[in-house]
């Protein structure tokens, strides 16, 4: 459930800023140098650096290309370290994790290096390479957040539960404003069974003012897909509650009514959803439907836009309160929208017209039936219809 939840571009941002920190920590670009514009016979390394700070990757690695790497006196670290940001500004996270590792071997020593180095194992999916580079990106680890989130998602994607959790709480405890890690906290304590603890943490995440309808629909739906239904319902019903026109939380939390068998339930709750979202007639009706409010479930048909779905739904409220002559007076209509090519509907207009004594009509919606479960149905019906022939009295029993 959690491993697709997050993906390595959700940082970018984040270490576009860093990408600025580390080359003025370097000392390779001043304001002077960031503002004016290099001349053509300007230190390529140093124009490679600027154009990595104003996010132009591809120009600076055409500029990189310039360099003879054989010249005596160039700086290999920082070609190295310039190389890897472009490769990573580029997503090329392969080649940039060989170009930040070139870099380190060459004595780069700054901390920061090893954000982007944990940002490319990460990428990469090489997790155990991304806990060891985050622990050695030093103090940097208080000043940006997304390496403690990297770092608990690799362990929790390494099965290492205990560590993927400590992490969370570090990062709850360096930034008690960032709900990044109290969010998480509520996904791994629900994987792992915790749904009291998922819960409640839930709940206190929930209650500050940040947050979106998406987190109530995840956060419920992930209890009611782990049978948590009370939980589930308590955090959905909040949502629904400071969301009123928001028709997925609605859609949710009748799921998960109607996965205790509350029917009813949730069909109220997606006939109120449909006010704000027409395509949840249906749904609603259907539901009305399957718990035997037959009138209701028909009123609800009514306002149904598309007609097949309409039409078919229509028809199998009219069979389920046997308004079999209102059945066999949809013929036109089906026929019109194209449906008489379903032998679902064939045999339901054959039995119609069976049960209200046209037995010529019902042959006729029964010839085109080749279906295997319908035509074994099919014979049945067509023997019921010749024992009526043959003795109205028999007709009369069934």
């Amino acid at each position: 459930m959690l491993q697709n939840q997050i993906k390595h571009h959700f940082w970018h941002k984040s270490l576009q800023l860093i990408g600025v920190l580390l080359l003025c920590c370097l000392g390779w670009m001043t304001p002077a140098v960031a503002d004016k514009q290099p001349e053509p016979e300007a230190d390529f390394l140093t124009l490679a650096a600027t154009l990595v700070k104003d996010g132009h990757n591809e120009r600076a690695l055409r500029t990189l290309q310039n360099i003879d790497l054989e010249q005596k006196d160039l700086d290999l670290m920082r070609y190295y370290t310039v190389l890897g940001l472009a490769q990573l500004g580029l997503q090329d996270l392969a080649g940039a994790k060989v170009s930040f590792h070139q870099a380190i071997e060459l004595g780069q020593t700054e901390p920061v290096i090893f954000i982007y180095l944990a940002q490319a194992h990460y990428g990469l999916e090489e997790y155990r390479e991304t806990i060891k580079a985050v622990e050695r990106a030093g103090d940097n680890i208080k000043s940006y957040p997304v390496l403690l989130e990297m770092k608990a998602q690799s362990h929790w994607l390494l099965k290492q539960y205990d560590a993927a959790w400590r992490a969370l709480q570090q990062g709850n405890h360096y930034f008690s404003a960032d709900d990044r890690f109290i969010r998480r906290q509520a996904f791994y304590a629900i994987e792992l069974e915790l749904f009291q603890l998922g819960a409640e943490i839930g709940r206190s995440y929930l209650r500050k003012s940040s947050t979106r309808p998406e987190d109530y629909i995840a956060i419920g739906n992930a209890l009611r897909l782990s049978r948590q239904f009370d939980e589930a319902a308590m955090i959905l019903e909040g949502g629904r509650l400071k969301y009123p026109a928001h028709p997925v939380i609605a859609k949710v939390l009748a799921h998960t009514y109607l996965d205790q068998g509350l029917i009813n339930t949730a069909a109220a709750i997606m006939e109120q959803a449909a006010a704000f979202d027409a395509s949840f007639i249906s749904e609603a009706a259907e539901l009305y439907r399957r718990a035997g409010r037959w009138y209701r479930a028909l009123a609800l048909n009514e306002r149904i836009s598309d007609q097949s779905v309409k039409l078919k739904q229509r028809l199998a409220i009219l069979l389920g309160l046997n308004r079999y002559e209102m059945i066999v007076g949809m013929e036109t209509a089906l026929q019109r929208a194209h449906l008489l090519d379903d032998q679902n509907i064939r045999y339901a207009l054959a039995y119609a017209a069976f049960a209200i004594g046209n037995f010529d009509q019902a042959r006729r919606h029964l010839d085109p039936i080749k279906q295997p479960d319908l035509f074994k149905r099919a014979i049945e019906l067509r023997r019921l219809m010749q024992d009526c022939d043959a003795d109205s009295l028999k007709c009369e029993a069934v």
